[in-house]
């Protein structure tokens, strides 16, 4: 029995943490703008509001980014973001097979492939 994750499963891990990541910049990068353009429309203020709103996103990308090359640090403090994405459990390989692969005997996907 093979201990700990597999090379497929680090893969799709990886896979995960990106599209978190790029949703998540995206989706900062969204709000602020938009929320500056708003205001700049409710307060006749344009573009100063919507300026300030591409400074706030522009920043938070840039921390999430930086939290995100704290991942593989063993030394480093985790921050809020970390924390959260450490908290994840990885799924067993044996949980990843379907309930009718496992009643019908089916063999693991891939197994073959990683064991030697």
């Amino acid at each position: 029995m093979v201990e700990g994750p597999t090379p497929e499963q680090n893969d799709l891990r990886a896979v995960g943490v990106a599209t978190g990541l790029g949703c998540s910049i995206v989706a900062a990068l969204v709000l602020c703008i938009g929320g500056g353009v708003w205001l700049d429309s409710q307060f006749g203020t344009s573009p100063v509001l919507t300026l300030i709103g591409v400074a706030l996103g522009l920043a938070a990308a840039g921390y999430q980014l930086w939290e995100l090359a704290k991942v593989g640090s063993k030394t480093a403090q985790p921050g809020p973001v970390t924390r959260t994405i450490a908290r994840l459990p990885m799924p067993s390989p044996r949980a990843a097979r379907s309930p009718r692969e496992r009643s019908q005997g089916v063999p693991e996907r891939g197994r073959e492939r990683y064991e030697e």
